[in-house]
C-alpha cells in the first residue's frame, strides 16, 4: 500500500481557499467554483489519491474538474453550473463529485470486473428489483434480495472499490464478513475536550477494499444477479406502478421497484419534498501518512477527536459545523487521517 511520507504532522497543511468559502455560502450563483490545496500530501475520499495529472469533465457536462501537480503539491478545482442554487448543486452531490471522479482514476487491478463475473441484464425482462450502484451497499443489497428469490438486477460502472472502510468488528463478524478484516483495535476512544478520552468498550476494523470486493461478488454469483454495467440518467415511474430506469444510450430497464445505492451520486435520482428542510451533509476525506512519532496509541482506534474544534475561539459561519478527527494507528509510525465535517441544514 503506497503512502506519503511526512517529516512531521505540522508538515502536513490542508487548506480551503477563503474565496471558495465565499463563493460557497452564496446563494443563487451560476457558478460555484471550489479550491482545495494540498501541501505535501495528497487529499482523497476516505484513502490516499496518488494521481498526479488529472483531467476530467462530467458526462452531465454540469461538473469539470481539474488537478494539476506542481512542486510538492497538487489542487483540485470543481466548477458547478446550470444548477438553481447552492441547495441544488448540493442535492446533486456537491463538491463531493470530485473526490468521486479522482477515486475512480485509482488502479485496483486485484479486483475482478463485475462484467466478467456476472450475466447481463436482459433489457426486455422485468426485475423484481434494479439496484442502482456497484459498492458495498449495492453489491450486499443486491446479492441478499437475490437470496430471497427475488429476480434481481445490478446498474453501475464497473469499479473497484477504492475508499478506506472502518467498521464495528462485531457487526461485520455477524455478517459474515469477518474474514474481510484486514487489522482490528480491541477498543475505541472519543475525545469531547482536553480531559480523559471516553473508551466505548468496542472493537473496530479496518477492511481489505479487495477480499470484500471479492466476497460480496461472489455472493451476486451465487445468487444469479445480473448485471448492466452503465449509468443511470432518471427513474421514470410506469402507469402500471412499475419503475423505469433510463441509462446511457438510452437503454431502459424495467423493474417492479428501483431502490438507489450510489453515494454522493444519489442526488439527481432522489426526490425531495417541495418546502422541506434543507439537505445536509456529513463529509469525510483522509491520508495515510508515515510520521517519525504518532501521539496515538496503536492499539487504540480513535472513533472521533473533537478536541481541536473545541478550542476554536474565533466565531464564524464554518465553526458551527462541527468537525472531528478520525484516526487509525496502524502503526506507531503509520496513521490513516480522516476529518469528518458536518455540514449543517
Amino acid at each position: 500500500m503506497e503512502c506519503v511520507g511526512a517529516r512531521n504532522f505540522a508538515a502536513m497543511s490542508v487548506c480551503l481557499s477563503s474565496s471558495s468559502r465565499s463563493r460557497l455560502r452564496r446563494k443563487k450563483l451560476a457558478r460555484i467554483r471550489t479550491s482545495i490545496c494540498i501541501r505535501g500530501i495528497s487529499l482523497h475520499r476516505h484513502h490516499h489519491h496518488d494521481d498526479h495529472h488529472y483531467r476530467e469533465a462530467s458526462r452531465s457536462q454540469c461538473l469539470s474538474v481539474e488537478a494539476k501537480a506542481g512542486a510538492g503539491s497538487e489542487s483540485c478545482v470543481a466548477t458547478k453550473e446550470d444548477f438553481a442554487d447552492e441547495e441544488d448543486y448540493i442535492k446533486a452531490g456537491g463538491s463531493e463529485l470530485v473526490f468521486v471522479q479522482m477515486q475512480q482514476n485509482k488502479s485496483m487491478e486485484m479486483q475482478s470486473k463485475l462484467a466478467d463475473k456476472l450475466p447481463p441484464i436482459s433489457v426486455g425482462d422485468i426485475l423484481d428489483l434494479v439496484v442502482i450502484g456497484c459498492g458495498p451497499a449495492g453489491l450486499a443489497l443486491a446479492a441478499e434480495s437475490a437470496k430471497l428469490g427475488l429476480k434481481v438486477g445490478l446498474i453501475g460502472p464497473d469499479l473497484p472499490f477504492t475508499n478506506n472502510y472502518g467498521v464495528w468488528e462485531d457487526e461485520f463478524k455477524d455478517l459474515g464478513l469477518g474474514g474481510c478484516i484486514e487489522h482490528v483495535w480491541k477498543d475505541t476512544i472519543v475525545y469531547l475536550d482536553n480531559k480523559d478520552p471516553i473508551f466505548i468498550g468496542r472493537s473496530y476494523g479496518r477492511v481489505s477494499r479487495h477480499l470484500l470486493h471479492e466476497e460480496l461478488l461472489r455472493r451476486c454469483v451465487e445468487s444469479g444477479v445480473s448485471y448492466l454495467s452503465s449509468r443511470v440518467e432518471r427513474i421514470v415511474e410506469g402507469s402500471n406502478g412499475h419503475s423505469n430506469v433510463i441509462c446511457e444510450y438510452d437503454i431502459v430497464v424495467h423493474c417492479r421497484l428501483a431502490t438507489v445505492a450510489s453515494g454522493a451520486a444519489s442526488g439527481k435520482l432522489l426526490q425531495y419534498e417541495v418546502g422541506g428542510p434543507k439537505v445536509s451533509v456529513q463529509t469525510a476525506y483522509g491520508v495515510e501518512v508515515e510520521v517519525e512519532n504518532s501521539p496515538y496509541d496503536p492499539n487504540l482506534m480513535v472513533f472521533m477527536d473533537y478536541r481541536d474544534y473545541m478550542k476554536q475561539n474565533v466565531q464564524t459561519l464554518e465553526a458551527n459545523y462541527p468537525t472531528f478527527l478520525y484516526a487509525m494507528p496502524m502503526s506507531g509510525t503509520r496513521v490513516f487521517f480522516e476529518v469528518h465535517s458536518m455540514f449543517g441544514a
